[in-house]
């Protein structure tokens, strides 16, 4: 996601925080002090009005892989952020990919389609080591209920798994769904939760975001998740940069939430303006309502296809659906991050095209 007009005041905020740092003088034995990542986090789960007691805040970054290794068996929503799937291929933790039902091995996907709420029958799902969990959804851009979510909990500790929580749009819920896996009663013993600045703030390239690992989360031989987490990010990260954590201390300052909710808000009228056009074209359409995601449903027809037919006729670039898994056959993703001009133009030619 770009950096736009819209993140203006985001930025200027961040630009403002990383000045103050270079006024701080050091030398070789005096380092910067830090603003911590546990000083961020606590901020952002108060003003997501959450408590999150006894646990572990480390730097985010895609270290799950080499925290589990290769020998353990995954389980993904599907349709999802194609992440997941990738960073656990490059891991040797699947089998072949089977060209015939577009899946790879040793890989559970666990279907979320309109017939059954994007929500998967944990019934029909067999035991799995870890299971990625992305709420709301990328691409769906569906927000899973408390009661929902309570099952899935229950489930990882029925069956032994841990759940890898992405709350990355929790900002965007705008209903009573959880914004966090922890308002769960039991899930600090089944789950870690990862979340970004990315999407509030326009924070991409700069890049910064948390992981939550409870103390409570052990291993099977009853060994704490989060010293061997710990021990890894040590030894392969050297944290965020000064940079990056002043920047977010500064998005989470008074003036700083205010600018992020703009932000959000601007893009929920993207969502509003997206959704409009398409069902006024009489297509189904999910999603908007807690994510900036609009996920359209065209029956019948290759989502490859319907990708081309309006980058090709109208101009217009969005995500085909079999690109997040094959749940995503018939179904294209819409983004609400643009420029409102562009949003609207966008609208009209599809207007024009679909008619």
């Amino acid at each position: 996601m770009p950096w736009q007009r819209e993140h203006m005041p985001c930025q200027q905020l961040m630009a403002t925080a990383v000045m103050e740092l270079s006024k701080v003088k050091r030398n070789s034995e005096q380092q910067l002090l830090q603003p911590t990542m546990r000083t961020l986090v606590l901020k952002i789960q108060t003003y997501l009005s959450l408590m999150v007691p006894n646990v572990t805040y480390l730097a985010c970054s895609s270290i799950f892989q080499v925290l589990f290794g290769s020998n353990v068996t995954i389980a993904v929503q599907d349709p999802s952020y194609p992440a997941y799937v990738d960073s656990s291929v490059i891991m040797g933790q699947t089998d072949l990919y089977q060209q015939d039902v577009q899946k790879y091995g040793n890989i559970e996907y666990m279907r979320c389609g309109p017939e059954n709420g994007f929500f998967p029958d944990l019934s029909t799902v067999p035991r799995t080591d870890i299971i990625f969990f992305c709420s709301p959804n990328n691409p769906t851009g569906a927000a899973a209920s408390r009661d929902q979510l309570t099952k899935l909990v229950k489930f990882a500790k029925d069956n032994g798994s841990i759940i890898v929580y992405d709350s990355a749009y929790a900002m965007y819920i705008s209903d009573d769904s959880p914004k966090s896996i922890f308002e769960i009663p039991g899930a600090k013993e089944v789950a870690i939760e990862t979340a970004s600045f990315s999407k509030y703030a326009g924070f991409t390239g700069v890049r910064l975001g948390w992981t939550v690992v409870p103390k409570e989360l052990l291993f099977s031989d009853g060994h704490p998740v989060a010293k061997d987490f710990n021990r890894i990010v040590c030894t392969c990260f050297n944290g965020a940069s000064n940079i990056a954590q002043a920047g977010g201390l500064a998005c989470l300052s008074p003036d700083g939430l205010k600018a992020m909710q703009d932000v959000v808000g601007f893009y929920k009228e993207n969502t509003e303006i997206i959704v409009e056009t398409f069902t006024s074209l009489g297509f189904n359409v999910y999603g908007a309502k807690n994510a900036p995601y609009v996920w359209v449903h065209f029956p019948g027809r290759n989502s490859w296809d319907v990708f081309a037919e309006i980058l090709e006729k109208a101009n217009v670039v969005t995500t085909p659906g079999t690109g997040f898994g094959p749940g995503g056959e018939g179904f294209v993703r819409v983004s609400a991050f643009g420029h409102r001009e562009n949003i609207i133009e966008a609208a009209r030619r599809l207007k024009q095209l679909y008619k």
